[in-house]
C-alpha cells in the first residue's frame, strides 16, 4: 500500500494514493486537481546515516566505520515534493543524494531490530541535500528546506532488498540498490533507538550511494526508489 498526504479544500488528509487519485473516508482527491501532493509526515527530527554504501566510502576517501554513522536535520529541514528548492545563497557547492527512509509511526525507545517492523509505519524517500562547502556537518546538512522527502510511505518494502536511481536532467548519476548497504536498515533504526525516543513521523534515513555531480539552479532531480515511486523537485534560485 502506498499512503500520501495532501492539501484539500477540506483540509490536510491522508490517505491511500493509487496513480494520481488518494482516497480518503470514501473520498477521492486528485492530486494536481483537488489536492496538492505534500511530504507524507511531519518529523519532529531527521535522523540521517552517512557512509553506509561501499562506492561512496571509496568515492570519498572514507574510513569503513564500526558503527552507524549519523548525523541530525531539525524540522525546518522538511521540503515537500514537486517543490521548487531555493539553491542557497550561502553555498556554492549544494549537491544531492538519494536516500531510503524509514518513518516512524509510534513513539518507541531501545527497540531490537525484531520489534521495527511494528513501530515503522512504512518507507519513503529522502534529498539529503548538502552545502559542501560550509563548514562541518550542521552547517552543510541542516538548514531550511535540506530534507525533500516523499513522494508517499509504502507499506509494504523490504528495505534491504531496493533498486534505486537518481537523475538529473534525466541523467542517471546514481545507481544501486539497497543490498550494498553496509548496514541493515533495522539494525540502523535499533542503533539509534538506543539514543533517542522517536516520535511518530520521525524520519530515518540510510545514507546515499555513490554521488558523481553538483547542482545548479534550473536543475531537476528524480530520485527512485523501487516499491515506492520517484521524488521530484527543481532547483531555483534563491
Amino acid at each position: 500500500m502506498h499512503l500520501a498526504r495532501v492539501r484539500t479544500p477540506d483540509g490536510v488528509v491522508t490517505g491511500e494514493y493509487d496513480d494520481g487519485v488518494v482516497m480518503h473516508n470514501e473520498r477521492a482527491y486528485e492530486v494536481g486537481e483537488d489536492a496538492t501532493l505534500l511530504a507524507p509526515s511531519e518529523p519532529s527530527t531527521f535522523y540521517c546515516v552517512g557512509r553506509n554504501y561501499a562506492k561512496k566510502i571509496e568515492q570519498m576517501s572514507y574510513e569503513i566505520p564500526d558503527e552507524p554513522d549519523f548525523f541530525i536535520k531539525p524540522a525546518v529541514s522538511l521540503h515537500h515534493p514537486n517543490q521548487p528548492i531555493p539553491y542557497p545563497s550561502f553555498t556554492n557547492d549544494l549537491t544531492y543524494a538519494g536516500e531510503l527512509a524509514a518513518v516512524i509511526g509510534e513513539e518507541c525507545h531501545d527497540i531490537t531490530p525484531a520489534e521495527i517492523p511494528d513501530v515503522v509505519h512504512g518507507y519513503t524517500i529522502l534529498n539529503d541535500l548538502d552545502a559542501l562547502d560550509q563548514p562541518r556537518r550542521t552547517a552543510r546538512k541542516a538548514f531550511d528546506g535540506s530534507a525533500p522527502l516523499g513522494p508517499v510511505i509504502a507499506t509494504d518494502v523490504d528495505p534491504a532488498n531496493l533498486a534505486m536511481e537518481t537523475k538529473i536532467n534525466g541523467e542517471t548519476r546514481q545507481e544501486d540498490h539497497t543490498e550494498n548497504m553496509l548496514f541493515d536498515p533495522l539494525d540502523i533504526v535499533a542503533f539509534l533507538s538506543e539514543r533517542f525516543t522517536f516520535k511518530p513521523g520521525d524520519v530515518i534515513s540510510f545514507g546515499s550511494p555513490a554521488n558523481p555531480g553538483g547542482l545548479e539552479p534550473g536543475d531537476e532531480i528524480e530520485i527512485w526508489y523501487e516499491g515506492i515511486g520517484t521524488l521530484r523537485n527543481t532547483v531555483e534560485s534563491s
